[in-house]
């Protein structure tokens, strides 16, 4: 397999914000002709999937507007500066459910658009919940649904559960419980 390494020439951030900042960068190609490459970048995120003691999952109801609708996901939330993916983890998961995890694994990290963004997910699989108090952020209005995983599987694959990071979440808990 041959790298076809892209080597950068130029680069301009063109917008910076709280989430995300974007950059465009001036690439020289494999075959020695230059081109633009626009770069969201992003801290990076985790991504929690909460199995309650009945197996069944902790999902969050969102509106997304990006897309316009609202989404079932698992809980997720962006990294602060410094923050280990762990304790993320665990605060994210407190925040947008109420729960608290006793056990807190971490199963598989992926870049969650590789074409034009560096984000990168770290998925966990969080068992032995305890309930305490959801914590929202004052711009965030979750609301939390159980569903068993023969449900969940069933919404992936109607497309009713759609977002990247949950799909690959909740599949690799799947996976892991058929090992």
């Amino acid at each position: 397999m041959s790298d076809n390494k892209e080597l950068l020439i130029s680069s301009k951030t063109i917008y910076q914000g709280k989430i995300v900042n974007l950059r465009v960068d001036e690439v020289s190609l494999p075959d020695g002709k230059t081109t633009d490459r626009e770069v969201v970048e992003h801290a990076g995120a985790v991504a929690i999937v909460p199995v309650n003691e009945k197996g069944d999952l902790l999902l969050v109801k969102q509106y997304r507007y990006a897309v316009g609708m609202t989404l079932l996901e698992i809980p997720a939330g962006k990294l602060i500066p410094g923050e280990d993916y762990a304790s993320c983890a665990e605060r994210e998961l407190i925040e947008e459910t109420g729960y608290k995890a006793s056990n807190l694994k971490h199963m598989i990290s992926i870049y969650s658009t590789p074409g034009f963004t560096n984000e990168q997910i770290h998925l966990f699989l969080a068992t032995d919940l305890t309930l305490k108090k959801q914590n929202l952020d004052e711009d965030e209005f979750i609301d939390v649904e159980t569903v068993s995983m023969k449900e969940a599987l069933g919404m992936i694959l109607s497309g009713e559960i759609c977002d990247a990071k949950s799909v690959t979440g909740i599949l690799t808990v799947l996976s892991f419980q058929k090992e």
